[in-house]
């Protein structure tokens, strides 16, 4: 089988991603990333979803983009609460962490050369969402080129892809891909802003896109919340 390095955060959609590379045939290589960010649950689920789904080799790389700052997930800034759809869907929140998925496409990139990978898969998606431009498809398709002409094993004739199997569908039709895929949604964490105990918050962003999701595909989210 062919190798394929996954970028795995933990939520809804790397999860299902990562099950649709597996299904494809691909062996799984997960990436994830303990960037700083507010918490730790985070790189917990990712564990937890990658030994469930069997992958071939799971790493987590340490890097620290608290140097930077500039985003509530880095930064001594508050999380957004309570914003509407509307709100949701306009602008480029505080909660974006400048040129995330650059940084961790490179991460995947290096390790795609090391393991003789051809190909890259990434959960973004540009229809429920919360404006962030590097989950776009024209970001995606710059990435790719960029992959083939500034590595080795690109200027040698290995022709990189990104995947993003998810990036037209809406939050309810990822939720009913991984129900179909028979995922465990449970293991997975969405939260910004999750309460000591670990419980999602319920008033984020990324909260409220997750249950406006599993309210459309009439599915209940299995996780717990502190404030539904």
């Amino acid at each position: 089988m062919k190798p394929a390095v996954i970028l795995l955060s933990g939520g809804i959609d790397s999860t299902t991603t990562l099950a649709i590379a597996l299904a494809e045939g691909y062996d799984a290589y997960p990436l994830s990333f303990d960037y700083g960010q507010r918490h730790q649950i985070e790189t917990q689920a990712a564990r937890c979803v990658a030994d469930s789904l069997g992958a071939k080799e799971h790493r987590v790389a340490t890097i620290d983009l608290r140097v930077f700052g500039g985003s509530a997930l880095t930064d001594h800034i508050d999380v957004p609460k309570h914003r509407s759809e509307k709100e949701i869907g306009h602008g480029i929140p505080v909660t974006y962490v400048p040129a995330r998925n650059t940084v961790f496409l490179a991460y995947a990139l290096a390790w795609a050369e090391v393991i003789s990978a051809a190909d890259i898969f990434l959960g973004v998606n540009a229809i429920d969402y919360s404006g962030y431009p590097d989950c776009r498809p024209e970001f995606i398709e710059a990435f790719e080129t960029l992959a083939n002409v500034g590595t080795k094993a690109g200027v040698e004739g290995r022709r990189f892809q990104i995947h993003t199997p998810l990036i037209k569908f809406s939050k309810a039709e990822i939720i009913r891909k991984a129900v179909d895929l028979g995922l465990d949604l449970s293991l997975t964490h969405s939260c910004y802003d999750p309460s000591p105990e670990g419980l999602a918050c319920g008033e984020c962003d990324s909260c409220l896109l997750r249950l406006k999701g599993f309210r459309e595909a009439g599915i209940k989210d299995p996780i717990r919340y502190a404030k539904k």
